[in-house]
């Protein structure tokens, strides 16, 4: 299982990013994918999961509404849409994927290396 995490970066207050994490080396379409984060000093955090069904989740109440999950099984890629970005969404952001559950925690399935974002003025 390769997972690789791209789209970060430093964006303002109230812009949006659109992460993305190229997968290889398993049969994607089948998978449960995930998009968690970790700030420094602290435990790392499950945002949303999209199932192999194109089912969605969106886990913590601090993003509903502003962030998406979606996949391309074609591209073998999962992405995460971050819109209205504050201060406190700055993170290492990581992808899973896991073929067992739809609703995975932090010790399920694979992680990538993670992409930072940074909100800041």
């Amino acid at each position: 299982v390769q997972l690789v995490e791209s789209g970060g970066g430093l964006v303002q207050p109230g812009g949006s990013l659109r992460l993305s994490c190229a997968a290889s080396g398993f049969a994607f379409s089948i998978y449960h994918m995930s998009w968690g984060r970790q700030a420094p000093g602290k435990e790392r955090e499950l945002l949303a999961t999209i199932a192999s069904t194109g089912v969605s989740t969106i886990y913590p109440d601090s993003v509903k509404g502003r962030f998406t999950i979606s996949r391309d099984n074609v591209k073998n890629t999962v992405y995460l849409q971050m819109n209205s970005l504050k201060p406190e969404d700055s993170a290492v952001y990581f992808c899973n994927a896991n073929p067992y559950t739809t609703t995975p925690t932090v010790h399920d399935g694979n992680w990538g290396q993670g992409t930072q974002v940074t909100v800041s003025s």
